[in-house]
């Protein structure tokens, strides 16, 4: 039984010579996106700033945003939000937080259901204080940091420090980029947010680790051929099995994104920049072709009496 191959076994792209383009290139977008972060800001949500939300439904029609928007204004509860999202029934109100801790809160919640009346139906109300919302966010930085430091030890004893180094420079360059997208696009930051980020983390480590292991194995079998051909034979003995997990991984999140409802809208968005864009993009492009800046090298364990291999040996 011969099995599927979305890519011919005797594909010889050359990825290498892209090194030139992907670095400036990335290294240009990374600036940027730092740029972004510092100035521009996220969006936190209300984990992370503390506030109201509230999630309502209109039951004579289509929500009427700016009367909506009127009446909530005319409360005086200081900054007021309102998004309409999924069908045009539903809108969801952002609370700025209320001086006087969770009793303000709770009167705040009272003034909006009063000013509202029974012209919409409430589906969900959250409160959350400037307390918890300072300690998810301190908390939610420090996993991610946390994460980080034990992927970097993991590598580091499971491959050499070259390749731990250069897997932790993509991972950080997928965190940093995906970061500018979050900015750029002021999606909701909030604890899915962290929960995309370490996703995304943790899936491009498993990509870049699959393509780092059969260029260690193609280290040991290939001792005169030059780093660029071997990492360019190392990438593209593993690209089907790129295509078909990014491809699925694609699908899945696609489907999410668009039925999936808000809930879930900036942990899918995330997720389709971090995994589907950069993801990808980083570990051929970025992880493979950043070993030759890092001294990794055939030359080095070849002995000086080992003739030349054969560049047809079968992979």
């Amino acid at each position: 039984m011969r099995l599927l191959r979305i890519v011919p076994d005797d594909t010889k792209f050359d990825f290498m010579r892209f090194r030139r383009i992907s670095f400036p290139v990335s290294a240009v977008l990374s600036i940027l996106a730092i740029f972004l972060y510092f100035h521009h800001g996220l969006n936190f949500g209300i984990d992370f700033v503390g506030g109201t939300l509230m999630e309502v439904q209109s039951k004579s029609g289509p929500a009427n945003l700016a009367q909506m928007r009127a009446t909530l204004n005319s409360l005086e509860l200081g900054d007021v939000q309102l998004q309409q999202f999924g069908a045009p029934t539903d809108v969801l109100l952002r609370l700025a937080q209320q001086p006087g801790g969770d009793a303000a809160q709770q009167v705040a919640v009272a003034k909006v259901r009063h000013a509202l009346g029974d012209s919409v139906e409430y589906r969900r109300v959250e409160v959350v204080g400037p307390r918890v919302s300072t300690e998810l966010l301190a908390m939610g930085t420090l996993g991610l940091v946390m994460a980080i430091l034990g992927i970097l030890i993991y590598l580091w004893f499971r491959f050499e420090w070259q390749f731990a180094l250069g897997a932790m420079i993509a991972n950080v360059h997928d965190l940093v980029l995906t970061i500018g997208f979050m900015s750029i696009t002021q999606i909701d930051f909030d604890l899915t947010s962290i929960a995309a980020l370490l996703t995304i983390l943790g899936y491009s480590l498993n990509d870049t680790v699959v393509i780092y292991d059969r260029i260690r194995e193609m280290l040991r079998r290939y001792k005169r051929m030059t780093t660029a051909e071997l990492l360019n034979i190392s990438v593209n003995s593993t690209l089907s099995r790129s295509v078909i997990t990014h491809v699925t991984v694609t699908l899945a999140l696609l489907s999410l994104l668009l039925f999936g409802g808000k809930a879930i809208h900036s942990f899918t968005a995330t997720m389709m920049f971090g995994v589907v864009l950069v993801g990808t993009y980083t570990s051929i492009f970025i992880a493979a072709p950043i070993l030759i800046y890092l001294g990794v090298s055939t030359s080095r364990n070849a002995p000086k009496d080992e003739p030349k291999d054969n560049l047809k040996e079968k992979r």
